[in-house]
């Protein structure tokens, strides 16, 4: 009796197995699939946005729109500021590659210095994107910005078209950065025409330069200059609107606030209440909306191993050539600021025209 039983048994077990060994395997596979399409799909691309500063006016607009662009496309983005601090960007950088970005975005403070980011990420298989300012002495990814060498060109042009004749004093970015080099290269080749015919003659010798484009800074070497010319200065070619904001309070202090031509650039709400005021003369614009949102498109396309299509240029950083998206810079004056930096929505009217 006992011996059927136990057979009995054997035998049961055995149909067990039988039956319910197919569903076993069905939910094996089921669960390798499950698990392959969370590798593939659900994984976020991760990417680090270092940025230089956001003291300057324009930087938390850039990381705003750059930040919800990418998290519409899918991406989580980790952003760190390094308040004008090198060595900080350098460990906030360092500290993204251990995070486990795919992508890194950086606006450096100095170009030469943020070549270590690069050969860092790029040790731990990371792309580098360069963005709005290019980084030198290595081999970057991506260099997305506008023609700053146009930009500093259409400041100068236009200076030189509404004061053909008299004394100049051009006002560079920070030395470290070099975006203010390439700025100081179109108003060069705007204004050797002028230079060469001896139309127009330069105070100070070309030799200053604003240090992390502080307004202060600005101020202090204006002021410098105006005393050592008895005030005899015709045009500032201001190289941002910063730098222009402290040139014209300088001018203010001996009264020449309006009737010297100053220029700058990126378009900020104080420099647009200037301009309505007659104090600073030009900006030139740079549509950040369009800069950060191509920025988050190429962050993501080279997260997946994609080409990015719209990088048809490529700039030399001393290195390589470095492949590169250059968006095009528009003049701005009274004339126009309503129909460019308003309609495009960087400001509001109200804001523009509050100071009348």
């Amino acid at each position: 009796m006992k011996n059927k039983i136990n057979q009995y048994l054997y035998n049961y077990r055995n149909l067990l197995v039988y039956l319910m060994f197919p569903i076993f395997i069905t939910m094996i596979c089921s669960f390798v699939m499950l698990l392959g399409c969370a590798d593939t799909s659900e994984k976020k691309i991760k990417i680090g946005l270092s940025i230089s500063s956001l003291r300057v006016e324009r930087w938390p607009k850039d990381r705003d729109i750059f930040v919800e662009e990418a998290e519409k496309l899918g991406a989580e983005v980790i952003v760190q500021s390094a308040d004008e601090d090198v060595n900080k960007q350098n460990e906030q950088a360092e500290n993204m590659i251990t995070q486990g970005v795919d992508v890194l975005v950086v606006i450096p403070q100095d170009s030469i210095a943020a070549a270590q980011i690069v050969k860092a990420a790029h040790a731990e298989g990371i792309k580098v994107i360069a963005y709005d300012r290019l980084i030198r002495d290595s081999e970057p990814d991506l260099y997305i910005s506008f023609d700053n060498e146009r930009v500093g060109y259409l400041q100068a042009e236009y200076l030189i078209r509404h004061k053909p004749k008299g004394n100049y004093f051009l006002l560079g970015g920070d030395p470290g950065d070099n975006n203010a080099q390439l700025l100081r290269e179109g108003q060069l080749r705007a204004l050797q025409q002028a230079i060469d015919n001896g139309d127009i003659q330069f105070v100070a010798d070309q030799k200053h330069w604003a240090v992390d484009w502080d307004p202060r800074d600005a101020l202090n070497k204006t002021e410098q200059v105006l005393t050592q010319t008895n005030n005899q200065i015709d045009a500032v070619v201001a190289s941002n609107d910063g730098t222009a904001g402290g040139v014209i309070q300088a001018l203010e202090g001996q009264n020449l606030d309006g009737k010297v031509l100053v220029s700058g650039q990126d378009a900020d709400i104080a420099a647009c209440q200037r301009i309505v005021k007659g104090t600073q003369t030009m900006t030139v614009y740079k549509p950040i909306k369009q800069l950060a949102k191509e920025a988050a498109h190429a962050a993501v396309a080279l997260a997946k191993g994609e080409t990015v299509q719209n990088a048809n240029q490529t700039v030399n950083n001393g290195v390589v050539d470095v492949p590169s998206i250059l968006l095009t810079p528009i003049q701005v004056d009274k004339d126009n600021l309503d129909e460019v930096v308003i309609k495009d929505g960087f400001h509001t009217r109200e804001k523009v025209y509050q100071t009348q």
